[in-house]
Order: structure tokens, then C-alpha cells, then sequence
């Protein structure tokens, strides 16, 4: 039996099996309709006195019938045939209309939300004809056709990570619709030329603004909530548009909502989840990504409602530590972060729990895993936990050794992408990877400086170690896996805080740093706040942090300015650790 769709209170059954026989009806396959059909469909929506939508394929067959407008009635993203920027869905809706008028933008924006190949909008009258043998038989008025058109190419362009926030971003859809209409014109429509020379100009558009094939093309959905002022919430959203950059993504575009608060099915709220469902299939966008984190439930209802792959924050950070691990520590503790964190999600990835197939959230050394069941992956968990137990107490004995030997440690701590490697590389004539990149380097390195000691100005030797960058809301999962690596912190006799000064969210790095340092399970020793990048930040900043941190010590590591300054204050810290310790 056909199912129909909408609302369907109070039909008749005699009213259902008309609907139902609708199924049986066939066009010509070049045809967008015929008379015929148009006046059965008005004629059955004038005896329910409401709008009736038919849904045909390019076969002309009916695959779907719905009771109310075309918005009420729009075919799930996920039930859609799969297609590309380039395609259209290969299906038309022809939907019937009680007042004389053109169809609505709600209509229209159905329409580009499924990328049907044609809208036809059926003006009907109210009371219709009598045919011969009785019964009434709807009028159609006037038709109107509508279908989508190709965008400037120059506005699909990929917009760069470090996008301005304050414009208004918003991508609206391209359509055409036609003057009033006669059923004989509509008829007369070729139907496969129309469609044909729509892809053709939408795979020139699509051409014209591919980007790499390896690369998501990114959707980015930021909510403000009163807990957060504008500022922060600015400087949330650039962060997350370096962090997808970063994990190998392009932004296309950033949607923004202001809420009192989260929307706890949706995150947003309904008409901001339809923009964005027009957004990703107007751009052709691949991955959506929102600047929080989301429950299972919420990944479940948004993908269903958008039709597109969504993630949220901690995924992409997660992302980037599978493509930063190198050594084999490093690559066991973002597989326990991964499967802890995606074991409550399992049940939201489809039937078959898939999520190969490449992209931001899905690369890394536990991506096979998520295809086994709960249980395996609980069993894999357990393992990997005793293996960077195993880890932990490797980690402890290497650092009892350089105790014994009494040599003193440090650790360089920072928010991400504040210098910590090139300051090593400077220090220590190390060649650790460098990058204008967050989490450039995951795995932590450990070298031998030299530096004068404190008392006898005699040269001392001691270890500093470059340690993971920090971040904002560090997610919990890495925080637990990472435990061995960031041990070397709270073991540490003393630590470089380094910030970088040209960031404008400078004093909100170093809050964020604090506070997951007092979240670690030992206390770390004394901090030494050390301001880097001074040559690219300006004089109102270097005022600024010069009065709030009196103590700190201002260096730039790329261009070794003021690391004499910093290896005097280095001693004078491990004297005052050692003799605290």
C-alpha cells in the first residue's frame, strides 16, 4: 500500500484510495505534466479543500503523495537520492494551490532545499466544474514553473579561515519562476531539455568553484548564548575556522544565532536549521561543524534535518591529533580519545554504524574500530587504557632517572599556536616541526639547555620539555588519554608559560591555560609568564601586558629577541623551584 504523507486528519476513506490511485498515473517522461493529470490532482485537493503535492521522478512515476504545501510535505535529506553540487535530485513536485497567486518563498525555498528539478504551482478555484455523470472536478486556474538557477560563481568562492565575522554571510538560493501559465503552455514544456541544460550550467558553476577533492567544504554554525559576551563568542567561532583549516577543511561560510539558550533537540532553533539545510545543498557543502558539543541525539536530529555529515568541535580537534600523531605513544592516546568519545555516538552513525569514507572526523588510527560492536570497542578501550597505563609508568621512570641524576627540569606550556616548538628550536638548536598551524606537534620533546646558574654565574644544564598545546574547553576525552604526556607537566619542577602577545584574544589564552593546569591532578611548580611574538603585536598591547604581568618576560622566538633575558630569568626560576622543592 502507498503511504501518504501530511496531514491526513479527517480523510475519508473513499478521499485516501484517490490519493492512493495517484500512485498508478504516469507522464510521459519528457512531459513536466499533462492536463490530465494536473486537473485530477487539483480536482482531488478542491474535494479535501486542501493543497495536495505529488512527487514524480524523471520517469514520470509518482513515488510520493503528501497532503499540505510543499514545505509541509518536503522529502527528508536523508530519504533524497544522493547528489552533487553539479546534479539536481531528479525528482519534480507538482503541488496544488487554494488562492490565486504565486508560489511563496516558503515553497521556493522547498524546492532548492530538496534541489528538485521543477516546482509546477497549481492555482485552483474554489468550486470547480461538473463533468458528465456527476462529480466535481477541480479547475486549475493557472500553473506557475519554478526551478533552481546556477549562483555567481564568484559568490561560492571559498571564503579564507580568517573570514571577517562581522558581515553578513548569509547565501540566499537562485531560482526562476515563470509568468502565469495555461495548462496547454505547461504541457508544451520539454521537460528533458529544461533539466539537461540546468545540470550542464550547474556543472559549469561547480567547475568554476570546485575546491581540492581531498578537502570537506565547511559550513560553520556558532551559538551565542547570554553566558557569552560578543567578543568571545567572535573569538570562539575564528578559533574553530583556524581548527577546521588546520584539519584539512574549507570554510565556506559561518551561520551565527543569538539564543538565551541551546535548542535541546537542534542545538538552534528550527528556522535557523532550514537555513542552514539550504546553505549546505546551495553551496554544496560536505560537513557542517558547530562550535560546541553535541549529544548523540542532537548529531541524529541535525543530520536528518540537513541531510549533510555534522560534527562538532571536540571531533575536529580529535581529527587533527590522528593527523598529528607520529610516534606510537602519541597515536595510542588519540585512539583511546577516539573511541571514547565516539562509543556514546555509535548508535548515531547509521544502521551499520559506518563512518569511513574520509573527512574531518573520520581519518585516524581508530577509525576501523568503529565498525565492530559496543562491546569490542569497550574490550579495545580497556587494552588501550593498560597500554598507556604501561606508558604512564615508562614516562615515571625515565623521569625518576634524570631525578636521581638531580638534573632539573621544564616544561614549555601555552595555549596552541603560541610559539612553544620555535622557542625550543631557538633555545636548544632542536629541529622539532614548526608550523603556523594549531597542534602543529603532539608528541612531547624533551632537550638539554644550557643556562647560567643562578649563585656561582656558572653554566648549569637542565631539560625542557615542549609540551601539547592547549586549548579553550580542551576536551575531556584528550585529557584523559593524554594523562601520560601531560604528566611531564605536573612533574616538571617549573614551567615556561608562553602566550602569544599578537593574538587578540591574548588574556583569555592565559585564563584558559590556568585553568586546565588547576585542573590537573598534582600542582604544578612556578610559572614563568612568557610574552612571544612581540614583533608582530602592537605598542597599546605590549603596555597593556607589560602593567598586568610586571614579572613576565617578553621575547619573539622566531626572531631570538630577548632570549638572553629569558635564560637569566630561566635560572633565577629553577633556583627558586629547587630551593621551594
Amino acid at each position: 500500500m502507498e503511504t501518504i504523507f501530511g496531514n491526513l486528519q479527517g480523510l475519508k476513506s473513499s478521499q485516501l484510495k484517490q490519493l492512493q490511485r495517484l500512485y498508478h498515473q504516469r507522464i510521459p517522461g519528457d512531459r513536466i505534466t499533462t492536463p490530465e493529470f494536473s486537473q485530477r490532482l487539483a480536482a482531488i485537493s478542491t474535494e479535501l479543500n486542501q493543497p495536495v503535492c505529488a512527487y514524480l521522478n524523471r520517469r514520470g512515476q509518482v513515488i510520493r503523495v503528501g497532503v499540505g504545501t510543499p514545505r509541509q510535505t518536503q522529502i527528508p535529506p536523508l530519504e533524497l537520492p544522493r547528489y552533487g553540487a553539479e546534479r539536481l535530485s531528479g525528482i519534480r513536485c507538482l503541488a496544488t494551490h487554494l488562492k490565486p497567486e504565486p508560489p511563496n518563498e516558503a515553497a521556493l525555498t522547498a524546492m532548492a532545499l530538496q534541489r528538485l528539478d521543477a516546482l509546477v504551482v497549481l492555482n485552483i478555484t474554489g468550486t470547480g466544474f461538473t463533468r458528465r455523470g456527476g462529480g466535481a472536478t477541480g479547475y486549475v486556474k493557472e500553473a506557475y514553473l519554478a526551478h533552481l538557477t546556477p549562483q555567481d560563481s564568484r559568490t561560492l568562492m571559498t571564503t579564507p579561515a580568517a573570514f571577517k565575522l562581522d558581515e553578513k554571510q548569509v547565501q540566499s538560493p537562485s531560482w526562476n519562476l515563470s509568468p502565469p501559465l495555461s495548462l496547454d503552455d505547461l504541457a508544451q514544456q520539454d521537460f528533458i531539455d529544461l533539466v539537461e541544460n540546468l545540470e550542464a550550467e550547474f556543472q559549469r558553476e561547480f567547475v568554476a568553484q570546485e575546491v581540492d577533492a581531498d578537502h570537506d567544504r565547511v559550513l560553520i554554525v556558532g551559538l551565542m548564548t547570554d553566558e557569552t559576551t560578543p567578543q568571545q563568542f567572535q573569538d570562539t567561532i575564528a578559533e574553530l575556522a583556524r581548527l577546521v583549516d588546520t584539519a584539512g577543511g574549507d570554510v565556506l561560510q559561518t551561520i551565527q544565532q543569538k539564543r538565551s539558550r541551546i535548542h535541546p533537540q537542534t542545538v538552534v532553533g528550527e528556522g535557523k536549521v532550514q537555513e542552514i539545510a539550504l546553505t549546505a545543498q546551495t553551496l554544496g557543502v560536505n560537513l557542517v561543524v558547530f562550535d560546541r558539543d553535541l549529544s548523540p541525539s542532537q548529531v541524529r536530529n541535525l543530520e536528518a534535518q540537513i541531510g549533510v555529515r555534522v560534527v562538532d568541535r571536540t571531533e575536529v580537534i580529535l581529527d587533527i591529533f590522528a593527523q598529528r600523531a607520529q610516534s606510537r605513544a602519541g597515536k595510542l592516546q588519540v585512539e583511546l580519545a577516539q573511541l571514547e568519545y565516539m562509543q556514546p555516538r555509535l548508535a548515531g552513525r547509521g544502521r551499520t554504524m559506518s563512518r569511513l569514507g574520509g573527512g574531518i572526523g573520520t581519518r585516524g588510527p581508530g577509525e576501523t574500530k568503529l565498525e565492530t560492536e559496543r562491546r569490542a570497542i569497550g574490550q579495545r578501550i580497556s587494552r588501550l587504557q593498560k597500554e598507556v597505563n604501561q606508558l604512564q609508568a615508562h614516562r615515571s621512570r625515565l623521569r625518576q632517572r634524570r631525578q636521581h641524576q638531580e638534573v632539573p627540569s621544564v616544561a614549555l606550556v601555552g595555549y596552541t599556536n603560541a610559539g612553544k616548538s620555535t622557542l625550543l628550536n631557538a633555545l636548544t638548536n632542536a629541529e622539532v616541526y614548526t608550523a603556523d598551524q594549531l597542534f602543529a606537534t603532539l608528541d612531547p620533546t624533551t632537550r638539554r639547555l644550557v643556562i647560567p646558574h643562578g649563585e656561582a654565574d656558572e653554566p648549569q644544564e637542565i631539560l625542557i620539555t615542549d609540551t601539547v598545546g592547549f586549548i579553550h574547553e580542551l576536551p575531556t576525552s584528550l585529557m584523559d588519554a593524554f594523562r601520560a604526556t601531560l604528566e611531564e607537566v605536573t612533574e616538571a619542577d617549573a614551567l615556561l608559560h608562553l602566550v602569544d602577545l599578537s593574538h587578540p584574544a591574548w588574556l583569555r589564552h592565559i585564563r584558559s591555560v590556568r585553568e586546565i593546569l588547576a585542573q590537573m591532578p598534582i600542582t604544578p611548580g612556578p610559572a614563568l609568564v612568557v610574552f612571544n611574538k612581540i614583533d608582530q603585536a602592537n605598542s597599546e598591547t605590549l603596555a597593556l601586558a607589560r602593567e598586568e604581568f610586571p614579572l613576565a618576560v617578553f621575547i619573539s622566538a622566531s626572531q631570538r629577541l630577548g632570549l638572553e633575558t629569558l635564560r637569566q630569568r630561566l635560572a633565577q626560576l629553577i633556583e627558586y623551584a629547587v630551593d621551594c622543592g
